[in-house]
């Protein structure tokens, strides 16, 4: 084969996929095999982690996915892609405006509450006490990002976040199982707990802070914690923007025009 040849072949180089004519294989792992075999959850664990999980592990990421799909029309993402339906555009249109607006504030939390519990672990490895490991964590993080700790507190949801606590508790049940450590979860309401003393009120673990608890436990980085809930939120958005466009509209705002001022 040519060096030109070579080159063109080895353009993107990946170990996700093996495709030939006749031939497609993920992960070494025959397409043929995998369908009917494989859950929607190991297919994500698969394709993003490079094995499968074990049942018990895929169960726990599925709960994370499932909790995170949809938050109704006042989400922004949900919003703009119920607005992007009545503007004439595509379903794929639809879901990349709602997918887009998924940032550090509204959705991609869990990538940077991911790194505060990492962090909180790092210096518990360092030798620091739960209290004391949370303290400068939380102390680090907001130097960085400013003084609303990314997982905790809810516009809507006072004193209780209705999807941390089931999540918490199952992940508590994968640890009894020996699924999973416990030791993010630990983390997880230490973090929960300093940021309530601080503030002189309880606060509420949010879905970020729930499922940045579940990703941390089953090894994901956190950049992949924002991935994940991409995924599991364009559900949510899919189903938004298919019910608008039944509903029928035409470049709908944020507000009926009626109520400009």
């Amino acid at each position: 084969m040519s060096d030109d040849a070579q080159a063109v072949r080895h353009w993107w180089r990946t170990s996700i996929i093996d495709m030939a004519p006749g031939r497609i294989a993920f992960r070494r792992r025959p397409i043929e095999e995998l369908i009917g075999n494989v859950s929607f959850g190991q297919m994500v664990w698969l394709m993003t982690k490079g094995d499968l999980p074990s049942p018990e592990q895929a169960a726990l990421l599925e709960c994370a996915l499932v909790a995170g799909v949809d938050h109704g029309p006042q989400a922004p993402s949900i919003a703009a892609a119920r607005m992007a339906a009545t503007c004439g555009v595509g379903l794929n249109n639809v879901l990349a405006t709602g997918v887009n607006m998924l940032g550090d504030v509204h959705g991609g939390a869990g990538e940077q509450c991911a790194e505060l519990y990492l962090d909180t672990a790092a210096r518990l490895d360092g030798g620091s006490g739960l209290e004391a490991a949370t303290r400068d964590a939380i102390d680090a993080w907001r130097e960085t990002y400013g003084k609303i700790v990314s997982g905790f507190g809810h516009r809507f949801h006072k004193p209780v976040d209705p999807r941390a606590p089931r999540l918490m508790a199952v992940v508590r049940e994968a640890a009894r199982a020996g699924t999973v450590s416990g030791r993010f979860a630990d983390i997880g309401e230490a973090v929960q707990a300093e940021v309530g003393r601080q503030r002189g009120a309880p606060i509420a673990m949010n879905i970020d802070g729930a499922t940045a608890v579940i990703f941390c436990e089953l090894g994901f980085p956190p950049p992949l914690s924002r991935g994940l809930f991409c995924l599991s939120r364009s559900v949510g958005i899919l189903a938004h923007g298919w019910e608008q466009m039944q509903q029928g509209g035409r470049n709908k705002g944020p507000m009926p025009a009626e109520y400009l001022p």
